[in-house]
């Protein structure tokens, strides 16, 4: 085989490991995203069916509840326009409050609740997870926006 064909043969081989490596190194950061996504995402389900995904929002005054096993909790999670179901068993974060921001890591169950794996707390009161604090701007600016619309047209 001549020099210049050996050369080849190894720039293909090298071209060939690159792909896979590639290929690999994606798979592993897809299969390791996890996405944020608000309860108006999931009420209007744009969400990952039996994927993991991240859901923030505020956790609904009076909607604590606690089961006699002292580790699994309900409560509702809202972002002033819509809200979601949440469970989660297991010890809360200390900075847990109803009427704060929190963002909880798990699936949707085939009951319509989201089944909290993970949940994580704000950390002081001028703090609240930038996904959150966004989503919910969002969610006002568009009430804003469809209470405008509505009194133009009421005119």
């Amino acid at each position: 085989m001549k020099p210049r064909h050996k050369r080849m043969v190894m720039i293909v081989l090298a071209l060939v490991v690159l792909a896979v490596a590639a290929t690999l190194v994606l798979r592993a950061f897809n299969s390791n995203l996890v996405f944020f996504f608000t309860p108006s995402d999931v009420v209007a389900n744009k969400v990952p069916q039996q994927k993991t995904f991240r859901l923030g929002g505020l956790v609904e005054q009076g909607s604590l509840q606690r089961q006699d096993n002292g580790l699994t909790v309900h409560f509702r999670l809202t972002d002033n326009a819509q809200t979601v179901k949440v469970v989660y068993t297991g010890i809360l974060p200390d900075l847990f409050r109803e009427g704060r921001g929190a963002v909880t890591e798990g699936r949707m169950g085939p009951d319509g609740e989201f089944h909290a794996e993970q949940v994580l707390a704000k950390h002081d009161e001028n703090y609240m997870p930038p996904e959150v604090a966004e989503a919910l701007k969002k969610t006002e600016q568009d009430r804003q926006a469809a209470a405008a619309a509505t009194g133009a047209q009421g005119k």
